[in-house]
Parts: structure tokens; sequence; C-alpha cells
């Protein structure tokens, strides 16, 4: 590998968030209005434009994602967690699926499965990444937190 390709590499690697398609909310009206409505919380709108996004974009990885998330936290746990598998179905390194994906099983109890995603990220994030971190600290968490 040249200098030059391991400096792209490296920088690549270190750009987070990424979006799939960063022109999207540009180019798709609801899409865009569910991004503002889940910056504000206001989680059924979110559900309600992003779903209305996905008909045109089936495909986009990012938009399974925020569908997972919106309806994470309005604690529609088996729908969080399609959106968030197929999500990581378009785009296996998908970091905040991985580590969404990795949170929701958390809150279902399911340690074995947020391993499973926190060692996705170990392996995707070959420097330091925001979601690794995050779901790391979140399973230590689990972890610490006493037997009910």
């Amino acid at each position: 590998m040249t200098i030059a390709a391991m400096a792209t590499f490296a920088a690549s690697a270190l750009a987070e968030p990424y979006e799939s398609d960063p022109d999207l909310a540009s180019r798709d009206a609801d899409y865009a209005a569910a991004k503002q409505a889940m910056d504000q919380k206001v989680w059924d709108d979110a559900v309600r434009l992003f779903s209305r996004a996905a008909v045109r974009h089936p495909e986009n990885a990012d938009l399974q994602n925020y569908l997972g998330f919106a309806h994470r936290n309005l604690k529609r746990y088996d729908a969080a967690l399609r959106y968030y598998k197929r999500a990581i179905a378009l785009d296996p390194r998908h970091r905040g699926a991985h580590e969404y994906l990795g949170e929701t099983y958390l809150l279902l109890g399911d340690l074995a499965a947020a391993q499973q995603h926190l060692q996705a990220l170990r392996d995707i994030c070959l420097l330091p990444c925001e979601q690794l971190d995050d779901l790391d600290r979140a399973v230590r968490a689990y972890r610490a937190k006493p037997a009910s």
C-alpha cells in the first residue's frame, strides 16, 4: 500500500459519523423533516416521515438506522431490531446501526447479542470511533448494574 493510499484510508477511517448519502436531505423533503423531528425528539413524526422517505429510498442504510432509532425511542423494540438489522444487511460496516442494535439488545437484557455488535465495532473501527466507545460504555454499565 502506498503512503498516499494509507493517508486516504486513515482520513476516511477518522471521518465520522458517515452517511451513505449525505445529500439525501437536500433531495428528499420527508427525510429532511424526519431528521428535524428526530433532533427535536418527536419520534412519531420521525417514524412517519422516515417511513415515507423509505418508500423512495429502500436501500439507504442510514434511513433504516434512523427508523430503528426512532422506533427504539418509542419503545417499539421489535420494529427497532428489524430496521437496525436491515441497515446492517445493506451496509455491514454501518457503525451507527451496530451501536444502536447493541444498545437495544441491552435494553432487552441480551448481553451476548450486544457483545457481538461490540466485537463487530472493534473489527470495523481500526482507529478509535465514537460508536465503539459508546457501546463499550453501555456494555460496561450493564454489567455493573446489580442483578434484579
